[in-house]
Order: C-alpha cells, then sequence, then structure tokens
C-alpha cells in the first residue's frame, strides 16, 4: 500500500505550522493563570506513568467534540480563554491535535516539545493519577 503522506510528513507539516513550547519553559507554565496545559494520551497511558501536574485530561479521540461549543460534549474548559499546551508521549498526536484545534479556529494553542517522556525525562514533576477538571 502506498500512502500520499505518511505520519513522519503529517508530524512534520503541523510542526511547520503550529507552536512547540521548548522544554526548558515548559515548568514555568504550571500553575500560571492563564494556561491549561491538556494531556491527550490513551487514559491507560496516564494509570501506567502519570500526569503533568494540574493538566486536564482530554482523550485524543474526543478532543475536537470537546472543543467544539456546537457538540453535545463540550466541555467548558476550552471556553476559558485560557492558552492550551496539548501533550502526549512523544509529541506526535499532540503536533497532529494542536493542528487540528488550531485550525477549528481555537486559541491560542501550542504543544509541548518531545511530549511527557520528555518532561519526565527533564526532572519535571509527575502527578500519579489523572486529574480531571470537567
Amino acid at each position: 500500500m502506498t500512502l500520499k503522506k505518511g505520519v513522519k510528513q503529517l508530524v512534520a507539516e503541523a510542526n511547520a505550522e503550529i507552536e512547540t513550547i521548548p522544554q526548558d519553559r515548559a515548568e514555568a507554565l504550571l500553575g500560571d493563570p492563564n494556561v491549561q496545559i491538556v494531556d491527550i494520551r490513551d487514559v491507560r497511558e496516564l494509570e501506567r506513568e502519570g500526569m503533568v501536574p494540574g493538566a486536564f485530561h482530554a482523550p485524543r479521540g474526543m478532543l475536537e467534540f470537546w472543543v467544539d461549543p456546537d457538540s453535545p460534549y463540550h466541555k467548558d474548559v476550552f471556553a476559558s480563554g485560557k492558552k492550551f499546551v496539548l501533550y502526549c508521549q512523544s509529541a506526535w498526536r499532540s503536533a497532529l491535535a494542536t493542528k487540528a484545534l488550531q485550525d477549528m479556529g481555537l486559541t491560542p494553542v501550542a504543544h509541548l516539545e518531545g511530549g511527557f517522556r520528555a518532561w519526565k525525562d527533564a526532572g519535571h514533576p509527575v502527578a500519579e493519577r489523572a486529574q480531571r477538571k470537567d
């Protein structure tokens, strides 16, 4: 099977159009009242590895539905006017998700360089269980 575009190309194209928050600036976002960090990983990943403290969990499969105010699944957190910083395990899903939300018109939105793996490797704090704010 030949694809028109592979995952690596899609991620590269998304990264060319979105904001990426570098790891050396990431921890400073914790507690910022104007920023909402969003974990888009599967719930099993959260249970296994923890998450960024204070992050809102929005599974990747529901993200666009939760963001859209016309959706029956809308979550008010996405109408807060805050800056949203998405992350996944290695910054591939979050790049694609950030691009999708940007295309929907959600602003400001960015993603975390290197994802949760890089967050942990940098020694940033990790919460042991998912925190829901909806």
